[in-house]
């Protein structure tokens, strides 16, 4: 499988991670990528950027050492309803958005709770990826989820960081089975990211393939070897 984008990083604008943008972007030129996202942690983080942050993206080049870059946001749900971190105006300025639950700003609910506050997310204009949907602290309605985000085309991410054995998230690779098993059946699609916080981690997802390799899991359904692909469904979602 021929990997060609990174939907998922970060750099130290989000506070806890440690790389420049210039530094993500050529370890991803040197393993080959064609594409990058930068996606911020949203301003409710308690080390994150602030709004003016994300607003002068618009500053920032859309090629650089010949790798093409997307900026965004990985912006928090707030509630069980699914509303988000950052108001409209200023997610409809992102190229990419990513909603993602942390215990930080949200304490998990119940299973039926944790799923109506995707659910509800799912249907704001600019989301496209649901983040790291693997802790097993965050129990989700997997089946329901996968439906909805196939009628709406969301994207499901299968987390490199997550997979990391030392990571705080719980059974990711036992939730991951599931939620991919139910991705083949239903036809969603999913993206690899990183979550890169560090620039040697940009691009890498041997443990996210390996993975998926365990479960056979069907390549066109993983949309990191199709960047056109991936920015027309990200047009799609505005």
């Amino acid at each position: 499988m021929q990997i060609k984008l990174d939907a998922h990083t970060h750099t130290l604008a989000s506070g806890h991670a440690y790389s420049t943008i210039l530094e993500n972007v050529q370890a991803a030129a040197q393993k080959g990528l064609s594409l990058l996202a930068i996606t911020e942690h949203a301003p409710c983080m308690s080390d994150a950027p602030p709004m003016t942050y994300f607003n002068n993206y618009r500053r920032l080049d859309k090629v650089i050492c010949g790798v093409e870059m997307l900026y965004g946001v990985e912006v928090d749900i707030t509630d069980f309803d699914g509303n988000l971190s950052m108001e409209q105006r200023m997610l409809d300025k992102m190229d990419v958005g990513i909603v993602s639950f942390h215990e930080t700003i949200c304490l998990a609910g119940s299973r039926a709770e944790n799923t109506r506050a995707f659910l509800g997310a799912m249907q704001v204009p600019g989301i496209s990826i649901i983040g790291h949907p693997d802790d097993g602290r965050i129990p989700l309605d997997y089946e329901a989820l996968v439906l909805e985000a196939k009628r709406v085309g969301v994207l499901f991410e299968v987390n490199n960081s997550s997979l990391d054995p030392s990571h705080h998230r719980q059974n990711a690779w036992e939730n991951y089975r599931i939620l991919l098993a139910l991705c083949e059946r239903h036809g969603a699609m999913v993206v690899l990211g990183s979550d890169a916080h560090f620039a040697p981690a940009v691009g890498s997802f041997d443990r996210a393939l390996a993975l998926l390799e365990e479960v056979k899991f069907p390549e066109e359904l993983v949309i990191n070897t199709d960047p056109e692909g991936f920015k027309k469904m990200l047009r799609k979602r505005k």
